[in-house]
């Protein structure tokens, strides 16, 4: 398959991450508005919560393959979020997924070294994505936010 790397997005290829999209069927889970992408970057933007918003890309070669968002409070240890993580519809169903869920870990833990852990939201009815989650090493919490439960992955020290 080959390895995916994760690219910031930047005014050099912000207008191909906005033709990413997932299946109609799928929006919900991801995402209340359309281009998923364009939220991210209007929150990378406005910084909703008084966080830094950084939007990345996943490549498989030379193509762009999927979208993800990092949300994080800069010195903090524990307070950093995964959003809008989703691979293209054109390319689901290749095992992308896993490997960018592992790829965007160990970009965390290699390039914020006092990050701790990560959360993030999913859909309660998106049962692919809890299993995903789950198998990447991710823990329920208990805790909801927005009618989400939140997961957690803690880094290993």
């Amino acid at each position: 398959m080959g390895e995916l790397l994760l690219c910031e997005v930047t005014c050099e290829n912000w207008r191909a991450a906005l033709q990413l999209a997932v299946l109609p069927e799928q929006q919900r889970f991801i995402s209340e508005h359309t281009p998923i992408v364009a939220i991210a970057l209007a929150k990378a933007y406005i910084r909703p919560n008084g966080l830094t918003w950084t939007p990345f890309a996943f490549y498989h070669a030379e193509e762009m393959i999927g979208f993800t968002a990092l949300s994080y409070e800069s010195h903090s240890q524990q307070n950093y979020w995964l959003y809008h993580f989703f691979i293209d519809y054109r390319y689901q169903g290749r095992g992308y997924g896993k490997q960018a869920l592992q790829a965007f870990l160990q970009f965390i833990q290699a390039q914020y070294t006092q990050c701790e852990a990560v959360q993030l939201t999913v859909h309660p009815h998106n049962y692919r994505a809890q299993s995903l989650y789950r198998n990447g090493g991710f823990r329920p919490t208990g805790l909801e936010l927005a009618g989400e439960p939140v997961y957690k992955f803690t880094f290993s020290t």
